[in-house]
C-alpha cells in the first residue's frame, strides 16, 4: 500500500463575510476488510475512518467514514469568511494513522 497523500485546494483569501469552496482529497487505497488474498485470508480493514475540517479551532465540517466509501474520497464543502486564521485539515486511518494538512486563510 503507498503512503496516503492528502491534498486540499482552498483560496488564500476572501472578503469578510464571502463564502468560498474548500475542496479535499486524499490518496488511499480504502480496504474494506471484505476482500480475501490469493491464500483466501482475509485482508484487514484499513480505511480512512474520519474526516474533520477545523476554522481556527472550531470544527466546521466532519465526517465519519465506512466500508462502502471509495478510495481517494473527496470531499467538497462551503464555508463563510468570518476571519483570518488557519484551516486544520485531519484524516484518521484505521490503526491510528493520522494525515493532516493545515493552510493559512486571510479575510480582508
Amino acid at each position: 500500500m503507498t503512503t496516503p497523500t492528502p491534498r486540499v485546494i482552498v483560496p488564500n483569501a476572501a472578503a469578510k463575510g464571502e463564502i468560498f469552496q474548500v475542496k479535499t482529497i486524499i490518496s488511499h487505497e480504502m480496504e474494506t476488510g471484505l476482500r480475501h488474498d490469493d491464500q483466501g485470508n482475509v485482508i484487514p480493514r484499513k480505511i480512512i475512518n474520519k474526516f474533520v475540517c477545523r476554522y481556527n479551532e472550531t470544527v466546521v465540517f466532519s465526517v465519519d467514514l465506512h466500508e462502502a466509501i471509495s478510495a481517494n474520497p473527496f470531499f467538497e464543502f462551503s464555508l463563510r469568511a468570518t476571519e483570518s486564521g488557519r484551516l486544520d485539515f485531519v484524516w484518521e486511518e484505521d490503526g491510528g494513522a493520522v494525515y493532516m494538512l493545515s493552510h493559512q486563510f486571510t479575510v480582508g
